[in-house]
């Protein structure tokens, strides 16, 4: 019988309370919030008056059948994974797949939304305001 252990450097994991789930939550950052757009994702994002962030990944049906969306939620996480801690505190964040993102590799989606963010303004600098 084989056992697996779960390996975590930092705290670098996804918790449950900053996941975004209600269509409440959904529905205003859709309505009130702010997007940007790159080759590969759009970024949605508004302030939650939270002392965490929450984030979100989506890919439509216009990505591709179930193993071609999970593919693109799966880059997108692993992308975002070291970039998270870096964005600012007190957003919420939807992160969408384009249909562009079917044949990248994980570094190029990573380059996409590094840009993306940057281009928001949302990533902190080691003083707490935006880069």
């Amino acid at each position: 019988m084989r056992s697996f252990c779960l390996v975590v450097r930092g705290d670098l994991r996804m918790l449950k309370k900053e996941v975004l789930r209600r269509k409440s939550d959904f529905s205003a950052i859709y309505n009130r919030g702010k997007s940007v757009g790159e080759r590969c994702v759009v970024v949605f994002y508004r302030r939650n008056n939270l002392p965490y962030k929450r984030q979100a990944y989506l890919a439509s049906k216009k990505v591709g059948n179930s193993v071609k969306r999970n593919r693109a939620r799966r880059l997108m996480k692993e992308s975002c994974r070291l970039l998270i801690p870096e964005l600012k505190e007190g957003y919420d964040y939807i992160f969408i797949a384009r249909n562009t993102i079917r044949d990248l590799k994980c570094a190029d989606v990573k380059k996409s939304i590094e840009a993306a963010v940057k281009k928001a303004g949302l990533v902190k600098t080691q003083g707490g305001k935006t880069k």
